[in-house]
């Protein structure tokens, strides 16, 4: 076997499972057996260092590999089977969200009071523009602070909380759809996991104007043209809203 060390893991070690060994040590580990649950650790060590990869140069790998393997432990301890998705797919948001608690809480002093300032400010006029029509994009309240669009990215991203399981992606109420639920079980490439998490992430965090654009272009297959007479506004807004809607989605995923 290919021998890898990442984190001071010989990945060479680990041991391997399939699917159904996976569901059988999750029903032991479920009814106490530590042997089950460490072995499920062991098999899935592979999944934590592909995430720590994912946040290479914002911490210590080694300190982001154990925070990972908690987060993968809960993972395991709070699995249920009724969830309907692979033991995989639900771990993966649970690793994700204890790095990122661990990144903002280990590192919030280093944030600077400029950067903190800054985030204060885009909140704020963002509630202000919102008086009497609907919430400005990012790129609005940007030229209204006239802070650099990318500064006022990264600001909010330092104060901003991990996504959780549960959240909303888009809809309301019984159409409303959440994040598990958009989590299907198909795909075995686990880098992508990464990125869709990301994605549907940065899709939170978009005002409802432009997440809903987002929404009816690229989930319902709406062209602009359709979405202009669905929301009453302009074509050309459209395409303006939409364009700053990919272009925070894009530092997002790549911050």
């Amino acid at each position: 076997m290919y021998k890898v060390n990442l984190c001071n893991c010989d990945t060479s070690t680990l041991p391997r499972i399939s699917n159904e060994e996976c569901e059988e040590l999750l029903k032991k580990s479920a009814d106490g057996d530590g042997a089950a649950r460490e072995r499920l650790v062991m098999a899935n060590i592979r999944l934590v260092l592909s995430i720590v990869q994912r946040f290479k140069g914002k911490a210590c790998s080694d300190d982001l590999f154990q925070v990972g393997i908690v987060g993968l432990m809960k993972a395991i301890d709070g699995f249920d089977s009724s969830f309907n998705v692979r033991f995989s797919t639900y771990a993966v948001p649970m690793i994700i969200g204890e790095i990122r608690r661990f990144i903002k809480e280990g590192t919030s002093i280093k944030v600077s009071r400029s950067m903190r300032d800054i985030a204060y400010k885009t909140l704020k006029a963002r509630e202000e523009m919102s008086v009497g029509r609907s919430e400005p994009s990012l790129m609005e309240v940007a030229a209204e602070i006239d802070v650099p669009y990318k500064d006022v990215v990264a600001a909010l991203d330092a104060v901003s909380e991990p996504i959780s399981l549960q959240e909303c992606v888009y809809g309301e109420g019984d159409d409303s759809v959440s994040l598990l639920e958009q989590l299907g079980d198909e795909r075995c490439c686990e880098e992508k996991w990464i990125d869709d998490i990301s994605i549907k992430s940065a899709l939170k965090d978009l005002p409802e104007r432009e997440r809903r654009i987002i929404t009816l272009r690229y989930f319902k297959g709406k062209t602009q043209t359709e979405i202009s007479r669905i929301m009453g506004i302009s074509q050309a807004q459209v395409s303006r809203l939409e364009k700053g809607a990919l272009a925070y989605i894009k530092e997002f995923v790549t911050l």
